[in-house]
């Protein structure tokens, strides 16, 4: 990242100037795009694919850090209940539900 600054500063200072600046500039929103922006919105996609997808019997982590299964899903509301012990139900918002790391890795514990 510093080799482009300076990259740029030397092109100013030799009279490239402003075509010189703009194509660092270019550079700079192209490296962070794919590097970050691109990837990020890819796994958000993700994850809105999944939450969507649930269904009844359907191992999660709730974004509390509680483990459970899916019991039941009202779309008209956008919550979730989740068993989470023998009898014990709560109720989440669809928004707050992931996949849960040992479905994610085939462990089943």
């Amino acid at each position: 990242m510093t080799t482009l600054v300076l990259a740029a500063q030397a092109a100013a200072q030799q009279g490239g100037g402003m075509g010189g600046m703009l194509i660092m500039m270019i550079a700079i929103f192209a490296i962070m795009y794919f590097l970050m922006i691109r990837p990020q919105q890819k796994q958000q996609k993700r994850i809105r694919e999944f939450q969507n997808s649930l269904q009844e019997g359907t191992k999660v982590l709730v974004g509390g850090g509680i483990h459970g299964t899916v019991k039941r899903v009202d779309l008209a509301a956008g919550t979730i209940d989740v068993e989470i012990a023998h009898g014990t139900v709560i109720t989440v918002e669809k928004s707050a539900v992931f996949a849960s790391a040992q479905d994610a890795t085939g462990n089943k514990a």
